[in-house]
């Protein structure tokens, strides 16, 4: 009877501890960004939009434990580890391509969902509250960064916040010595920044899906060259 190739079964057990390591790597990113609680109060953008992030940190798990199974199961040769393998990377390559083509198929229908979302934290900015005040200087900074004025409507989103005094520089003031008409404009005697913060968020978000989407694919194909390694190494201890 036939035994089992050991540049097979070294294979299966380098590329499943690359594997294991992908794992590691996207689940400590995934609660970092989860963790820093800095980045959804800077954009104020609702909770719901980082259900993503909740989503890696489970398939970082996932692909650690699947990436132990593969390995354990190469150097032992066990069956059953093998074939626990080979199902939880199926169902896996199955939910990432069908995530994939959902992104790409939504892509363009981002800006209006995260625009709901925004406009339903206009309230924050023109409100006179103290509690507000944080969240004020923490926008003011993010504007400034990346030369925006408001959510969705520019410098009218603020309301009579406009002109409030938040450090150095008042709101959405435009600091360039000679404004240009495509990044400046005048408003209420000042020139200020044109573009709505949001739309920066949005294009960030849609850059960033892009390249997701990308990944996703490209992870696929690994994925489908573990599979074969699995089922192949199967197989040869099956017949063993």
């Amino acid at each position: 009877m036939a035994g089992v190739s050991s540049c097979m079964k070294y294979s299966m057990f380098i590329f499943n501890f690359i594997f294991w390591l992908c794992g590691s790597i996207i689940l400590g990113v995934s609660i970092w960004i989860r963790a820093s609680q800095g980045i959804q109060q800077d954009i104020v953008i609702d909770s719901s939009v980082f259900v993503g992030v909740d989503l890696l940190i489970a398939v970082g798990s996932i692909i650690m434990v699947l990436g132990f199974l593969g390995c354990c199961g190469a150097i032992k040769e066990s069956r059953c580890m093998l074939m626990s393998f080979f199902i939880g990377l199926l169902l896996i390559v199955i939910l990432q391509l069908t995530g994939g083509i959902l992104g790409a198929v939504y892509r363009s229908q981002l800006e209006a969902s995260l625009n709901l979302t925004l406009e339903a934290s206009l309230d924050s900015f023109q409100s006179t509250k103290e509690e507000y005040k944080i969240f004020h200087k923490q926008f003011h900074v993010f504007e400034e960064m990346n030369q925006c004025c408001g959510l969705v409507n520019g410098p009218a989103d603020w309301g009579k916040n406009f002109n409030t005094d938040l450090g150095s520089n008042k709101i959405c003031e435009c600091k360039l010595n000679n404004p240009s008409t495509d990044l400046c404009s005048f408003f209420q005697g000042r020139y200020v920044y044109t573009t709505p913060c949001g739309k920066v968020i949005v294009k960030y978000l849609k850059d960033h899906l892009l390249i997701f989407i990308g990944m996703t694919f490209g992870l696929a194909v690994i994925e489908l060259l573990g599979l074969g390694f699995s089922m192949s190494l199967y197989c040869q201890i099956r017949r063993k």
